[in-house]
């Protein structure tokens, strides 16, 4: 998704996902897909932005809640993604939480 996402008022949370990838894509492409599809119908989503070039990949999500975003990692099918991703497409990755207090958007 190549817009920037506009949240709710604040407080709401983002997890941003830093990672490098691995040479062979085995599918990532066609899961990335449907996991940004399932992640728009889980109860608490605001909304993802993503930006990847050669090297590194960072995704933000946006979540109204902790436990919005407990629910999303505990998720079935994103576990199984969250798997292959160790397995198969991350060199290495990190996860990172934070509340957002404040935010402004201009147009």
């Amino acid at each position: 998704m190549n817009v920037i996402v506009k949240t709710q008022e604040p407080p709401y949370y983002a997890v941003i996902f830093t990672s490098q990838r691995t040479e062979a894509d085995n599918g990532y492409a066609e899961m990335a897909k449907r996991m940004e599809e399932l992640a728009t119908k889980q109860e608490g989503f605001l909304g993802i932005e993503s930006a990847r070039d050669n090297e590194l990949g960072i995704t933000v999500s946006y979540w109204n809640s902790l436990e919005a975003i407990k629910n999303w990692k505990n998720n079935a099918s994103h576990q199984i993604a969250q798997k292959r991703g160790k397995e198969e497409w991350y060199q290495n990755y990190h996860v990172r939480i934070s509340k957002v207090e404040r935010d402004y958007f201009i147009d």
